[in-house]
């Protein structure tokens, strides 16, 4: 129990305040033990981090394999759409989601090459996915966009939204991401006068 309690209250921490901001005596205050009592489960703060991106890199390619799987029986419009208006917001509400982007984008420099595993991971997983599903609607595809370019160009506006998103304002993002949506499905589909 203190060691789920452990990373839940230190996934908080690090999705609001970073790796460098994040306590671990204020973990373990909210927690209600010691601080040494960390190391019982964790060898130190790095360990506690690493551990908690893994947990968040598979937390988040389970989110997106459930969302993919609850939409299998709507057309590729409504589930891109939907899944891009969803996980944008899923920013603001979860923290795990945060503390994923927020590691990806800022990692510390200690442990680069392992968050950069975990991120390489993750878009690898949704290539996947989003190439899976686009290949179960080819009707809705341009003849000449095969389900892998759909899907590499998706992911490509959904990093270029994950970034006004981080680093912007939500009035740009939402022009944004209704600008480039509008571009990108009448790239891609064959629907005509779209």
């Amino acid at each position: 129990m203190t060691y789920d309690q452990l990373k839940q209250t230190a996934l908080v921490q690090f999705a609001q305040l970073g790796y460098e901001g994040a306590s671990l005596a204020i973990i373990a205050n909210e927690v209600g033990i010691k601080k040494q009592s960390i190391y019982t489960h964790f060898k130190s703060k790095d360990d506690l981090y690493i551990q908690i991106f893994k947990d968040a890199t598979d937390c988040e390619i389970d989110f997106i394999k459930q969302f993919v799987q609850d939409q299998q029986s709507q057309t590729l419009k409504d589930v891109l759409f939907r899944f891009l208006t969803e996980y944008l917001n899923r920013f603001e509400q979860n923290n795990n989601m945060k503390f994923f982007m927020r590691t990806s984008f800022y990692p510390p420099v200690q442990h680069e090459e392992v968050i950069k595993a975990g991120s390489n991971k993750f878009v690898d997983h949704l290539e996947h996915l989003f190439t899976s599903f686009n290949e179960q609607h080819l009707d809705e595809l341009r003849p000449d966009v095969t389900p892998e370019s759909a899907a590499l160009a998706f992911l490509t506006m959904l990093d270029g939204l994950l970034v006004e998103l981080i680093y912007g304002i939500p009035e740009r993002l939402q022009k944004r991401s209704k600008q480039s949506w509008s571009v990108f499905w009448r790239g891609i589909s064959s629907e005509s006068g779209e």
